[in-house]
């Protein structure tokens, strides 16, 4: 019953802010004047990503766009953005945080430590029932911690195989891999056609963790199980890195940067060169490509089996800040925040996938996006990274150290061993 009264529709909170302004505008009459006022109103900030690469597409001017808009509907209710590079944002938003200064809302990389702080509004609090249920499952369903929904998905990405077709011609290669060992036969033959890169294994610091789970699940496996217990050293898991390491990198096939050394940017510019045969990408390196006019192709990420296996996801995150109030006011804005028109704008503008059912089957139904076909086919049924577990920040930096299991000498199942022993301890203090 709690949440029935609280997750009443729109319309409730709208008229909940209008009673707010009109209550304030009363105040200020019967005050010392308007020139000694501000005015009625909350104002709700909002500190957010960027996502665009110059001055030109910042996300900055889609959030001007969008708040003007809601402003101008919502009397009463302001909207302050401060829009921050990725590099600095969440490390910001904790300083602000710990500071006693946390934001209303934060668009950021990750939610659960504060989610598990007590720092939150539960979704069920905040959105309209059909906002909320609007979500695509596995998005929904990784914005959770303990079963409640915390994190609310802001922008989505799948990843898929991408291929050089003119260097896929001169190898003799005829169609996409579906399994292992046709990749591991592609980038053979592409090496000896004399591509740099067969297949381009970003294992660096930058992101490795996702080039991993990629793998991880493409070998039936995965970071954890169905109930979220850490397997990382599952014997699926030293499967998969085995003959990464013994098919790929043992053989020259990964190119001449070290797979520990070499980082998804880098990889992803060396493609757009026309120096990589295939790689893992997701939908931003279509631009990437595309402008220095490389042709390429999409499939689905090769399975050890050719069967189909799930591909990863990966999810940002919008969070609302407890410690200010404004629920129904930051319930409101969200509700407009994800109206399909506002979502697809955004997600058309930086080559990223909607969050939401309705969006996705607009953008799927439009001619103008079938690039994008790849990537939204495989969303529905992602799998996304143990987001919701406080000791996934602990788990995560993999990144830093996944690539010694494909050295020289390496033994795979040595350093997955160490990894699950540090992902257990995390877990046992989560």
């Amino acid at each position: 019953m709690r949440q029935r009264q609280q997750r009443t529709k729109t319309g409730v909170r709208n008229n909940r802010i209008a009673v707010a302004t009109v209550l304030g505008l009363m105040a200020t009459l019967a005050g010392c004047g308007a020139s000694e006022t501000k005015g009625p109103g909350v104002t709700l900030k909002l500190v957010a990503a960027d996502y665009g690469d110059s001055k030109k597409n910042t996300r900055r001017n889609n959030w001007d766009a969008l708040v003007k808009a809601y402003e101008k509907k919502t009397p009463g209710v302001d909207v302050d953005v401060s829009v921050r590079t990725w590099n600095d944002v969440d490390r910001e938003v904790k300083e602000m945080v710990a500071a006693g200064e946390a934001p209303d809302l934060a668009q950021i990389g990750t939610y659960a430590d504060y989610a598990s702080a007590d720092r939150l509004y539960e979704v069920d609090d905040l959105l309209s029932i059909p906002v909320q249920a609007n979500f695509l499952s596995p998005l929904a369903g990784a914005g959770k911690v303990r079963r409640t929904a915390y994190g609310m998905p802001f922008a989505a990405s799948t990843r898929v195989l991408f291929s050089n077709k003119k260097l896929f011609a001169e190898a003799g290669v005829d169609s996409a891999p579906r399994t292992w060992n046709e990749l591991a036969d592609a980038a053979g033959a592409l090496d000896k056609a004399g591509v740099e890169t067969p297949y381009a294994l970003p294992l660096g610091p930058e992101e490795a963790q996702a080039e991993t789970m990629q793998w991880l699940l493409s070998g039936g496996s995965g970071y954890a199980d169905d109930v979220g217990t850490y397997r990382i050293d599952s014997d699926d898991n030293v499967r998969t890195f085995t003959w990464l390491k013994n098919e790929l990198v043992d053989k020259g096939l990964t190119g001449p940067t070290a797979p520990a050394d070499l980082n998804r940017a880098d990889a992803f510019t060396a493609f757009a060169r026309g120096d990589v045969g295939m790689l893992n990408g997701h939908p931003s390196l279509m631009r990437m490509a595309a402008d220095p006019g490389v042709e390429y192709g999409t499939a689905a990420m090769p399975g050890i089996d050719g069967r189909d296996h799930a591909t990863m996801g990966v999810a940002d995150w919008m969070m609302a800040f407890k410690q200010n109030g404004h629920r129904d006011e930051i319930g409101d804005f969200l509700d407009f925040v994800y109206s399909d028109e506002n979502v697809l704008s955004f997600s058309r503008e930086y080559d990223l996938l909607p969050v939401t059912s309705s969006a996705s089957d607009a953008m799927t139904a439009d001619q103008d996006d079938t690039d994008l076909t790849p990537f939204l086919d495989e969303l529905p049924t992602a799998e996304l990274p143990p987001v919701g577990k406080t000791s996934w920040a602990d788990v995560s930096a993999v990144k830093e150290q996944i690539g010694r299991a494909v050295r020289p000498g390496a033994k795979p199942r040595v350093v997955l061993e160490q990894l699950q022993q540090t992902a257990m301890v995390a877990d046992r203090a989560e």
